[in-house]
């Protein structure tokens, strides 16, 4: 998304800016993962004791952690190239209006959370203006596109690093980087499926799955359906397993019930929570997951689950093409090998994703050695996450 269409930028609301002896630290997330990943950052500087105000593009829990938001983050919400295309005026107009704004007012430093592809580039017009910027969460140039790596030197005079492994390969390419440890093996809870029950008033002897369609809306109108079918099957073959579906705002829930309709399907016996995906996880038996960062909370949560996508076929193609890894769940890449199945895209139907979970929820031993799995991935991810990033951005802050 190097070039952009022209126009004028939309009109921002005045930012409440502080008194100047609070460092500015513009910061950017474009969806629910990167707005958690946000919040914790946001927490780490503050809780460190290092003067910051951060504004920029933020969700609810960034805001709730003091950050101001100039947009709307929904609408970078959005993953594949077909489907950024439906937004792409809109996205290159607010990297437009945003760009101008922190040229024309520099912040002490900008920090892009996730969203290289929105956020790289952000960064290349800063750096090349004199701001340090630092990327939290760098690409996954191990995983496909490599090349991005020679992108990534020109925009990033930082990087967080949230896997033990890409230490070497940005240390190799001369890139600062710090391994931080996953923000979410520092922050999420330990498994515990009792007390998840009990928090969320479950009967502690029925069998429960988790479905998480995913938190994005596209992810609901091209999902939804599917995971409802699946619920069906499931619930034919096995008439005492419940489910629970959080999800992540009112929007997205508006378009799972609207699935539940389609599909006539409204007598499922499903419980919609808003929010609570944590709890969902660790108190179900198993769950089916859409490819992301979910995956690895379902992960350290030590819930059971089967991995599934669909995407558009243009940018399934796209996308096939630049990958180099046989596997996309995070359990599968740090494992390195298949520990969680994976029905994606032409796989991914409903009497086959309900096979899947059926399966896992009649092997008590399956479910068993992928735990084993999960808690030894768990605790390579495991640092002390707030220290490292206070310790990194100091120097920027002081």
């Amino acid at each position: 998304m190097r070039r952009e269409t022209p126009g004028a930028a939309p009109t921002l609301p005045p930012a409440p800016f502080p008194p100047l002896s609070n460092p500015h630290v513009a910061i950017v997330a474009g969806e629910a993962s990167g707005d958690q990943l946000g919040s914790l950052l946001i927490k780490s500087v503050h809780e460190a004791g290092l003067p910051a105000h951060f504004y920029g593009i933020a969700g609810p829990r960034m805001q709730a952690a003091g950050a101001s938001s100039l947009y709307d983050m929904e609408t970078l919400s959005v993953r594949g190239y077909v489907e950024a295309l439906s937004n792409l005026r809109s996205i290159l107009a607010i990297r437009r209006g945003l760009r101008h704004r922190l040229l024309a007012a520099p912040p002490r430093l900008f920090i892009g959370v996730d969203a290289p592809d929105f956020n790289l580039t952000l960064e290349a017009d800063l750096k090349r203006a004199g701001i340090p910027t630092v990327q939290f969460v760098a690409p996954s140039v191990w995983g496909w596109r490599r090349s991005r790596i020679e992108r990534v030197r020109k925009a990033a005079s930082h990087l967080l690093l949230i896997f033990p492994f890409e230490e070497e390969i940005y240390r190799q390419a001369g890139i600062p980087a710090t391994y931080v440890g996953h923000p979410l093996a520092h922050a999420l809870p330990p498994p515990d499926r009792l007390a998840a029950r009990v928090k969320l008033a479950l009967s502690p002897e029925a069998e429960y799955v988790a479905l998480l369609p995913g938190s994005r809306q596209s992810e609901l109108r091209l999902m939804g359906r599917l995971y409802v079918e699946t619920a069906k099957r499931i619930q034919a073959e096995r008439p005492q397993v419940r489910f629970l579906v959080p999800m992540v705002s009112r929007e997205t829930k508006l378009l799972f019930q609207h699935a539940l309709h389609e599909a006539d399907a409204q007598a499922l016996p499903l419980r919609i929570l808003f929010g609570h995906a944590h709890d969902a996880l660790r108190a179900a038996d198993v769950a089916l997951v859409a490819s992301g960062t979910a995956t690895m909370e379902a992960m350290l949560l030590g819930c059971p689950h089967v991995i599934t996508y669909r995407v558009p076929w243009l940018t399934y193609q796209i996308m096939k093409r630049q990958a180099y890894l046989p596997y996309v769940g995070m359990p599968n890449i740090l494992a390195g090998r298949f520990i969680v199945p994976e029905l994606l895209q032409a796989k991914a139907r409903p009497e086959d994703l309900a096979q899947a979970l059926l399966g896992l929820l009649a092997d008590k031993a399956a479910r068993q050695a992928m735990l084993v799995e999960f808690d030894r991935l768990r605790g390579e991810l495991k640092r002390d996450t707030p220290r490292l990033i206070a310790e990194t951005l100091a120097p920027y802050l002081a």
